[in-house]
């Protein structure tokens, strides 16, 4: 059950539960299409609809369709190799299927620093090749190594959405 649905049940306007809630009309209709509510925020609009705020937030994770949310994940995986792909096409259906929510967001957040952490670091194996007199294959095995890696966290996230609901590797702040 979403904002909207909670609001409409009320008989409430969009511009009622902003006036009620003390948050603005675009803020009501960011949430309504998909953005989580956070903090205060999420405290008001709890107040506003009378709901306690763990009744809210359990109707929030509801709304989540998490096979969409694997398909966001898993998505990474089948363009690892292009790079920035592997952040465009999650982005893609996540805003196509309008599941802007926390465990989406880390999804993007994870694969975009691991884009860049990833392509930082096969620039220095490519100059420790010149430096050291490595093998002109050096740089290709780190960026394999890096696949494989990237692959790993991709499926064991995508098994744990599966089991628990909630990522296996996520960090501890937003990128997006």
């Amino acid at each position: 059950m979403n904002i909207k649905t909670l609001r409409e049940q009320k008989h409430l306007t969009q511009e009622e539960l902003a006036s009620e809630s003390g948050i603005s009309i675009r803020t009501i209709q960011r949430i309504e299409s998909g953005q989580e509510p956070k903090g205060h925020t999420l405290k008001a609009l709890a107040k506003a609809l009378d709901l306690d705020l763990t009744t809210l937030n359990k109707k929030a994770t509801e709304n989540r369709n998490y096979s969409l949310i694997k398909i966001i994940n898993l998505s990474s995986a089948f363009v690892f190799s292009i790079p920035l792909l592997n952040v465009i096409l999650p982005l893609t259906i996540m805003y196509f299927g309008k599941q802007f929510n926390s465990t989406t967001k880390q999804i993007l957040s994870l694969q975009i620093l691991w884009t860049i952490v990833s392509s930082l670091i096969f620039l220095l194996a490519s100059f420790l090749k010149n430096a050291l007199s490595l093998s002109h294959r050096f740089p290709l095995w780190v960026l394999l190594v890096f696949i494989i890696i990237n692959i790993i966290m991709i499926l064991k996230n995508a098994a744990s959405l599966d089991k628990n609901k909630k990522l296996f590797f996520k960090l501890s702040f937003n990128i997006i």
